[in-house]
């Protein structure tokens, strides 16, 4: 959060006529629960008053943002919206995926429940100690190619106004890596949403990556370096607190990735909300350090009734619902916050993370 001074937010390109505010978008991940974030951004772009210099995703977080940015520069506002729509129809109904291709496409998206093994979501293709490498050999990603189909990745990799930030886990330094846009392929995007005991590592440049949710979900700091917009907007489907203690196998290892997802995410809450701190207390000179102003909408509350069966079978109208249910809950929060939007943040970051 250090080092020369910001540039200022110009012109971001993910903006319509009415945009008055700038803000950053951070985006998690969490399978299915990303049709949450998709209402988020859809109200969003709706509304109008927000121009978006930046997005930082991982896993289904990225593919939202890569999706919108993609629709935004064939067709602006409405074409990011129709495209979002487009990509999870397509996750949903998945008309021409084989049976297999089904099997993985739904154990994608409902590898989040929190009732379930992400290894054991689809009967008859895995068992407790199977691994990709076994049960799918031949790399078989229905996600790939629904990305593929749907995205011009050289549009993609042409874009200049609005910056994408697409992070993944690499395997053998367990660092995370953040790819931006003008290297974007539908690689990187698995890369960012490969979960290691549904998909088999994706290679990039030699080596291998499982999803970004692992060290950053979503990376806030990409957007701290990268982006002029002091505020940015966390999207957070994944809960932080459950006031219940896992008793079975199941729930105890799915607390567990629950916990491990949000850490990255934690620690840099914390960082920020040091360094604000420092620079409040005029400890830290602000023209070298960036304060940011944090704001969240989340899932919490607002995704617990889902039922165990719904996740395992992620169709087109448990995905709608999901959308609404983030369309409220962005409609909710722009009536509350958006004035604080270039004032001040909204998101108490030490409750947040303590």
């Amino acid at each position: 959060m250090t080092g020369a001074p910001p540039a200022r937010s110009g012109p971001a390109a993910l903006s319509g006529p009415r945009a008055e505010k700038t803000v950053c978008l951070a985006l998690q991940g969490g399978g299915a629960h990303g049709a949450f974030t998709w209402g988020v951004l859809d109200a969003i772009l709706e509304d109008g008053r927000l121009a978006i210099e930046a997005v930082t995703g991982a896993s289904a977080g990225a593919m939202n943002a890569v999706v919108m940015a993609e629709g935004f520069m064939e067709g602006g506002i409405e074409g990011a919206r129709a495209q979002l729509e487009a990509f999870w129809r397509r996750i949903a109904i998945g008309g021409s995926l084989s049976p297999v291709q089904r099997g993985l496409a739904n154990a994608f998206l409902s590898a989040w429940s929190p009732d379930r093994f992400p290894a054991l979501l689809w009967g008859g293709l895995l068992s407790h100690v199977s691994s990709p490498y076994d049960f799918n050999p031949l790399n078989i990603n229905p996600l790939r190619d629904a990305i593929a189909d749907l995205i011009d990745f050289e549009r993609v990799r042409a874009c200049t106004g609005v910056k994408l930030f697409v992070s993944a886990t690499n395997v053998f330094t367990g660092k995370i890596r953040i790819f931006e846009a003008h290297e974007l392929t539908a690689d990187h995007l698995m890369a960012s949403a490969c979960l290691p005991t549904i998909f088999q590592a994706v290679e990039i440049d030699g080596e291998p990556y499982w999803d970004g949710g692992y060290m950053g979900n979503p990376a806030i700091y990409p957007v701290i370096y990268g982006a002029g917009a002091l505020d940015v907007l966390l999207v957070q489907i994944n809960p932080l607190e459950r006031r219940e203690v896992p008793r079975s196998a199941a729930q105890i290892h799915a607390r567990l990735t629950e916990i491990t997802f949000n850490g990255g995410l934690l620690r840099e809450l914390r960082a920020i909300d040091f360094v604000s701190r420092l620079v409040d207390e005029g400890r830290l000179p602000e023209g070298g350090y960036k304060r940011l102003r944090m704001h969240r909408i989340d899932g919490a509350g607002l995704l617990d009734d889902l039922s165990a069966s719904s996740r395992l079978t992620p169709g087109w109208d448990m995905l709608t619902d999901l959308r609404d249910r983030g369309r409220a809950a962005a409609q909710a929060w722009l009536a509350r916050h958006y004035e604080a939007i270039g004032e001040r943040g909204t998101l108490d970051l030490r409750g947040a993370y303590s």
